[in-house]
């Protein structure tokens, strides 16, 4: 579904980001996963939110649609940035960041970071701090487009999409270039240090067949932060999460 969002340019010196935005109202900025982009995944979600009151805006990762400025320097901190400068410009000078797997952490970052800009952090299927390591090299088989299509659907069947879900519409959407510059942003920073997400409330949402964060490791966060922590299991989904169960994610967030 093609929502009814539009394209804004955001200049920042040598830097272009492309931010799609929709609706009017409180702000709710998305970071979407690892090697995608912020649009079609994210499109029914943003309506219902949009229809609900709120103005979503959706940066599109360097390197993808109309945002330049990839490179070997883009680190995580600069990608916080990034989005801190989304919020100033764009969206009053304070949102609700929601970061949707690997955009989880740089979520995470930008509430440690720039916590004047950030109002919650949502969490949407959020990994583990120890994820089981067939899934870590996941996302790099299913955005591989030399691989053989089964392979890459096996992949995204038992990494990504709940059972029964149809998972052909990953095939499509993954930004490799793009993809090589978030993981070696991850590894060259500490990430226990951003883990808490400063002193933002976290909302967390974890999708019920969730692969990267199972069953036994969904206290983990609440365990860890009590006093800001809330838990939603959003039934019926798995990693990709948004394509699967846009409604639920909505009415939750």
């Amino acid at each position: 579904m093609r929502s009814n969002r539009d394209s804004e340019l955001l200049e920042l010196g040598n830097v272009t980001l492309e931010v799609l935005k929709e609706g009017t109202g409180p702000v709710v900025v998305v970071i979407p996963s690892y090697g995608r982009d912020g649009a079609e995944d994210f499109d029914r979600f943003s309506s219902l939110l949009a229809e609900s009151g709120f103005l979503v805006l959706r940066p599109q990762p360097r390197g993808i649609g109309d945002s330049t400025g990839l490179d070997d320097r883009v680190t995580a901190l600069v990608q916080a940035d990034d989005i801190a400068k989304v919020i100033e410009n764009l969206g009053g000078g304070k949102a609700v960041v929601l970061g949707h797997a690997f955009g989880h952490f740089i979520a995470r970052v930008v509430a440690t970071v720039h916590p004047d800009r950030v109002a919650g952090v949502v969490l949407a299927a959020s990994q583990t701090k120890h994820v089981p390591p067939l899934m870590g090299v996941a996302p790099f088989l299913a955005a591989n487009s030399a691989l053989p299509e089964d392979e890459r659907l096996a992949v995204l069947q038992g990494a990504f999409f709940a059972p029964g879900h149809d998972a052909h519409t990953w095939l499509k959407g993954w930004y490799p270039k793009t993809l090589a510059m978030q993981r070696a942003s991850v590894h060259e920073i500490n990430a226990d240090q951003y883990w808490g997400g400063g002193t933002a409330p976290l909302l967390e949402l974890i999708p019920e067949f969730d692969a990267f964060k199972p069953y036994p490791s969904w206290r983990e966060l609440r365990d860890e932060f009590p006093d800001r922590v809330t838990t939603s299991i959003v039934s019926n989904a798995g990693h990709a999460l948004f394509p699967e169960q846009p409604q639920q994610v909505a009415d939750r967030v």
